[in-house]
């Protein structure tokens, strides 16, 4: 990958008396950076930044988010604009070749991707060495990373052909593993892909289907489901996406380093944020309760947070929950959930959250995790599968970002630093003397 960061001066820094001047450069988007790679060997100090949330850890071309401002591009395109025109696999291809597809482009990317759903028959045999009540986000790590066992030639990291292979083949077989981790959670026969089907279509009937009836697709559902893929596709350097570059920065193989990512987005903080939402709906229970609830996050000294509100890096509305909403909305209307109090719950709540002062003055809008949750519960699928579908969708941006850091010249292993605050050198005691 090219540099296309742009030089924007220098900063000087002082230290005992020693002054040192750091290059400065800019983006497209977003703040400036300060180029700290010789810092430590002009001055032997090392900067201190847990959680790398003021830290640049590479130069991407991806995804852009403005906080501030609410806005999220995907290879500088609005995520509005993609989840209400667009479909995954245009987004999918992208986000991996950085364009959208011409005709000839997407009837060869999409045939690609379809012509690679199926599994190999022995990584069937996985599933049946997990209990009945394992945690498909378990049988996601074990299974995807067991695929560098199946597909010898697709792990040259070197080869820029196995790298696009493994990259359709990972995009293409995620639904079928993660279809198969829901129908042997519930006991059902496993159902395979049909290449008649759209991608998110072919999806939920995996998922839904059983061999005693034919299952009839509701466009409705497909498309809400399809938004929600496209929404979580990428976002940036965050927890998961870092952990899949930081694993292929030792040059480990594709497949290993997506179930690094699929582990790291297990995480509660990370991708269980949906299934906090529904469960703090659930705990509310009835609209009449929701008073008690918003005084309780009102109240500095209770501990209770209104799941689902707010973002860490969105102080503004989240661009993707705009779009959620109204997906939220026409899959309750679809399936005909008016009296439900589990969205009822939710309805008011969103309606107090739009409208109350203290919600606007702290920025605490509704995020997508609000919406998905209800959605996706109303599509039919158990809490615990929310973040298979999360690392289903988030596979795309994980190999986009993989493969870009491969291509990049100035990348190496990841190796952070540490200020070290244990114990001071000291010499080893016989057991006899201690």
């Amino acid at each position: 990958m090219e540099s296309k960061m742009k030089p924007a001066g220098n900063m000087k820094v002082t230290y005992d008396g020693q002054s040192i001047e750091l290059p400065v450069y800019s983006g497209s988007h977003g703040p400036k950076v300060v180029d700290f790679r010789k810092f430590y060997s002009n001055t032997g100090l090392f900067t201190f930044d847990p959680g790398f949330t003021s830290t640049a850890s590479c130069e991407s071309q991806i995804t852009f988010i403005d906080g501030d401002n609410g806005v999220l591009l995907y290879r500088g395109i609005p995520i509005e604009q993609l989840a209400e025109q667009s479909n995954f696999l245009e987004v999918a291809h992208l986000l991996l070749y950085g364009e959208l597809p011409d005709a000839k482009a997407s009837d060869e990317f999409n045939n690609s991707i379809t012509r690679h759903t199926m599994v190999h028959e022995q990584l069937k045999n996985f599933y049946n060495g997990f209990r009945r009540d394992a945690h498909p986000m378990s049988i996601m790590v074990g299974v995807v990373g067991a695929l560098s066992a199946f597909y010898h030639d697709s792990t040259d990291i070197n080869d820029p052909t196995q790298r696009r292979i493994a990259s359709h083949r990972m995009i293409a077989k995620m639904p079928t593993i993660a279809a198969m981790a829901f129908k042997y959670s519930s006991g059902q026969p496993f159902v395979f892909p049909r290449n008649d089907l759209d991608y998110t279509e072919n999806f939920m009937r995996m998922c839904f289907a059983v061999p005693a009836e034919e299952f009839v697709v509701n466009p409705v559902l497909a498309d809400a489901l399809d938004k929600i893929f496209i929404l979580h596709m990428d976002h940036e350097q965050n927890a998961s996406t870092s952990t899949v570059r930081l694993a292929g920065s030792s040059g480990a193989n594709p497949f290993a380093c997506i179930a690094a990512g699929i582990a790291s987005l297990w995480g509660p903080a990370h991708g269980g944020a949906n299934e906090a939402a529904l469960t703090m709906l659930e705990e509310i229970g009835t609209p009449e309760r929701i008073p008690e609830f918003v005084a309780r996050a009102k109240d500095k000294n209770d501990p209770f947070r209104l799941m689902g509100f707010g973002h860490r890096v969105y102080k503004n509305y989240d661009p993707r929950a705009k779009v959620m909403q109204t997906a939220c909305h026409e899959v309750l209307n679809a399936l005909g959930y008016k009296d439900d109090p589990l969205f009822e719950v939710a309805r008011e709540l969103e309606r107090i959250a739009l409208s109350d002062e203290y919600f606007i003055e702290k920025k605490l809008y509704p995020n997508i995790d609000f919406y998905s949750g209800i959605t996706l519960k109303a599509l039919g699928f158990p809490t615990d599968m929310f973040t298979v579908l999360f690392a289903l969708a988030r596979t795309v941006g994980w190999i986009a970002q993989w493969s870009e850091m491969i291509s990049d010249d100035s990348q190496k292993i990841g190796r952070p630093r540490q200020i070290y605050t244990g114990a001071q050198t000291r010499d080893y005691t016989p057991i006899s003397k201690r």
